[in-house]
Formats: C-alpha cells, sequence, structure tokens
C-alpha cells in the first residue's frame, strides 16, 4: 500500500517540453503499449525530423510519461496521436499536454485543429471536449477490432 502511495504522490509533475527526434525510442514505446498498432521508432523519427510536425513530451523522472504529436499544413493542424502512460492516466497530464499543444499552435499561425477518436474511447473524447473540440463528421468502420466489426471514428475540429 505504501508503496502504492509513494507512486501516486511521491513522483513530481512531468515537465513538458518539445520532442527532437532522439526522442523517438521512448514515443514509439509508449506509442505501442497504447494502441493496437504501434508506430516503430523509425517512423516516430520520421515525423520528428519532418518541419510541418509539432511534437510535445511529458518527462518524469527520466521517463516519458506522455506525448502529442501533430501535423501542419495550410493554416491547419491534424493532431496524429496522444498517449499518456498508464502510471499517469486520470491526473490531468493529458489535458497539460492538449493545452501547451494547442497554444504553440496557435502561436504557429494555426487556425483550426482537427482528430479522429475511436467512439468507444470515452477518456480521450472527455478530454477533447473539456480541451474545446466538437464532432464535425464521423468515419464508419474506421478502426479495425481484433473481435467483429470495426468501429467508427468521430472527426473532431477546434477553432483557435
Amino acid at each position: 500500500m505504501i508503496s502504492l502511495l509513494r507512486r501516486l504522490f511521491g513522483r513530481a509533475e512531468p515537465s513538458l517540453s518539445e520532442a527532437r527526434p532522439q526522442d523517438a525510442g521512448p514515443i514509439a514505446a509508449l506509442h505501442g503499449l497504447s494502441f493496437r498498432r504501434g508506430w516503430s521508432e523509425t517512423e516516430v523519427e520520421q515525423l520528428l525530423v519532418d518541419r510541418q510536425v509539432l511534437a510535445h513530451q511529458a518527462i518524469s523522472g527520466g521517463e516519458l510519461a506522455g506525448f502529442i504529436l501533430s501535423r501542419m499544413a495550410a493554416g491547419e493542424a491534424e493532431i496524429l496521436s496522444v498517449a499518456v502512460a498508464e502510471s499517469w492516466r486520470g491526473r490531468g497530464l493529458g489535458r497539460r499536454l492538449v493545452d501547451l499543444h494547442l497554444r504553440r499552435l496557435a502561436g504557429l499561425g494555426v487556425r483550426a485543429v482537427f482528430l479522429e477518436v475511436e467512439e468507444g474511447n470515452l477518456a480521450a473524447l472527455q478530454l477533447y471536449d473539456r480541451a474545446g473540440f466538437r464532432a464535425v463528421g464521423q468515419r464508419p468502420g474506421y478502426y479495425p477490432q481484433p473481435q467483429g466489426a470495426a468501429a467508427a471514428a468521430r472527426v473532431l475540429r477546434r477553432d483557435l
């Protein structure tokens, strides 16, 4: 019980910063733990060297606690992925990452941000709702499921 309390309350808040190509390994590892189809380190590194991609990470005790990546084009951006390590979920870190990321995108001249989220991902839908995103469409059968029919994606938008 004491170790659980230490784990929950003993760590300092993660520091947030822009991610760099050398951060690809930990980001790929967390992505793989968070999604059915993870990205390889090479795929993440290719994103991180792209001048149109913006990435932020949260580091706690030298370990990656979360990240967010988006691609910008013509005054718009698409959030490609957001993930928070299991031990940090439910503690507001996802919201901190999204807020920082949106502020930086706005500073770079982005006027609208889009993303797709699986309809059954209630935690993500709540995060994006609280961050001011609104549903603007749906993609039926977008996310493959291990058992059964593919799940629909909600397309969300937030004006900056």
